[in-house]
């Protein structure tokens, strides 16, 4: 079995999508970031033959929808995330992980990315057992996924300024110098701010997502004006 590593943070207003504002107010905010957290969730649990693990940072009591999450992470193998920067907290989580599941691939995704669903994981984890490495670029220069044969390699993220427009380009220049040549995955769209929120929102009908995203109010969502 592979390993699917979520790496999350609690959606407490004030502290989660704070992008989002305006037109969310913060608590808004936190509720789309608990909607994409719960619709990831959701997805990692119906990829097969997988062992889902959540390296995670702040309260989730003090998080939107709590309730919701804590019923929806029950048979979670729950980390929490250690280090002062991004970056060391990413290698730490593979580190933690691979600590916890040894000799195991890990396929490592974050909560920026509702539409992803079990066909595109179980793609990628398809391509990781073909390939030492998978990268899945973002539209704005980033990336939503890394997985990793050796999650020994994640080393390689402590190298990589986190958050930047040439976050992806060099992540994959700091793999390919050790020696890692990653499969790469489709591009996906990062909620970053309201408008790729919309752009998600949009293809994704019938979501917890484009609920939330709507409920902001005044906005298109799906071809509808609310």
């Amino acid at each position: 079995m592979n390993v699917l590593l979520l790496v999350a943070k609690a959606p407490v207003a004030g502290l989660a999508k704070t992008r989002l504002c305006p037109p969310a107010d913060p608590t808004q905010a936190a509720r789309v970031a608990a909607a994409s957290l719960l619709d990831t969730l959701a997805a990692v649990r119906a990829t097969a033959s997988t062992i889902p693990v959540l390296a995670h940072t702040g309260r989730f009591a003090d998080a939107e929808h709590s309730v919701e999450l804590t019923a929806a992470l029950a048979g979670w193998h729950l980390l929490p995330q250690r280090g002062g920067t991004f970056a060391d907290r990413l290698a730490n989580a593979h580190a933690d992980t691979a600590a916890a599941f040894p000799g195991r691939p890990v396929l490592q995704i974050g909560m920026d990315t509702p539409q992803i669903r079990p066909a595109l994981l179980t793609t990628a984890l398809r391509r990781l057992t073909e390939h030492e490495a998978v990268l899945g670029p973002a539209l704005d220069g980033g990336w939503w996924a890394l997985g990793l044969r050796d999650p020994a390699y994640a080393t390689v993220l402590r190298e990589v300024p986190m958050s930047t427009g040439d976050t992806g380009r060099r992540t994959l220049a700091a793999l390919r110098g050790r020696g890692i040549h990653p499969a790469i995955l489709p591009v996906q769209r990062d909620v970053d701010d309201w408008s790729t929120a919309l752009a998600v929102a949009a293809d994704l009908p019938g979501t917890r997502f484009a609920a939330a995203v709507e409920s902001v109010g005044g906005q298109v969502v799906s071809g509808r004006r609310r």
